[in-house]
């Protein structure tokens, strides 16, 4: 199997740059017509997190943006917050340090301290996703943190074995060796026993395909492939109020919240 080919998602949807591109000027908009309260959750310029408040909080999610642990910021996913924060879920959106400033251990060590934070705010159950990297950063919280705190994931085009990028381009700036992959793959810790969704785009990869599918069930959770959607197209259901998987996403938090 070619892995670079399969894990190399920018290679394999060459229009990416104008998709993430309307990402930033669909969360520009979105930051303006809402504007977040900017939470810090450490020291560090990036240890920030945005968070939409909508005017009645059902529930409350965390969603972290992609680019393999080495690109983007909160700032390219704002817009992922629109669909949730229209059904009543508060969202908060955190950047992190980027690899290879910082192992990848590091940034895991940063999502927990991001989701305590956001604990501490609002005081209440979260549901956590994320896309790509941040897929893996939400199964990571659901696993390492008690269910009083991180209570539910939905992860989208995540990766939960993390050994079949070691042979790739992406693993330059990772610098993951079989011992801190394994070490890093969500799928090989112990099952939490809490709600798990796992979302891939249905034109996506065979590896990514596979990951999803294969990794729902080792935590007794569901996946689903959403026809016709790429690596990156994969987050256009996000922004639409009504659209299945923003409803099916906000019904599980206001559920963990105690509001459905």
């Amino acid at each position: 199997m070619d892995l670079e080919a399969e894990y190399n998602n920018r290679a394999r949807v060459p229009g990416h740059p104008a998709i993430i591109a309307g990402w930033v000027r669909d969360s520009a908009a979105f930051r303006e017509a809402h504007p977040p309260e900017t939470l810090a959750y450490g020291p560090g310029p990036r240890e920030v997190m945005d968070l939409f408040l909508p005017p009645e909080i059902r529930g409350v999610a965390m969603f972290f943006h992609g680019g393999y642990w080495q690109a983007l910021d909160r700032s390219s996913v704002s817009h992922c917050a629109a669909g949730l924060f229209a059904q009543g879920v508060a969202v908060a959106c955190p950047s992190y340090d980027l690899c290879p400033s910082v192992p990848l251990a590091t940034i895991a060590a940063q999502a927990e301290a991001a989701a305590r934070a956001l604990h501490a705010r609002l005081g209440r159950p979260m549901l956590v996703s994320g896309h790509s990297a941040g897929g893996h950063l939400a199964a990571h919280l659901l696993a390492r943190l008690p269910a009083e705190m991180v209570a539910a994931a939905v992860p989208i085009s995540g990766l939960f074995w993390l050994e079949p990028l070691i042979p790739t381009s992406i693993n330059t700036a990772l610098g993951l060796d079989a011992a801190t992959a394994r070490a890093l793959s969500p799928a090989l810790l112990p099952s939490p026993g809490r709600p798990l969704h796992a979302v891939v785009g249905g034109a996506e990869s065979p590896e990514f395909l596979r990951q999803s599918a294969q990794f729902a069930p080792l935590w007794g959770g569901t996946s689903e492939a959403l026809p016709g959607l790429d690596h990156f197209t994969v987050l256009s259901p996000l922004p639409q109020a009504r659209h299945p998987l923003t409803m099916r996403i906000a019904r599980l938090a206001w559920q963990v919240c105690g509001h459905l």
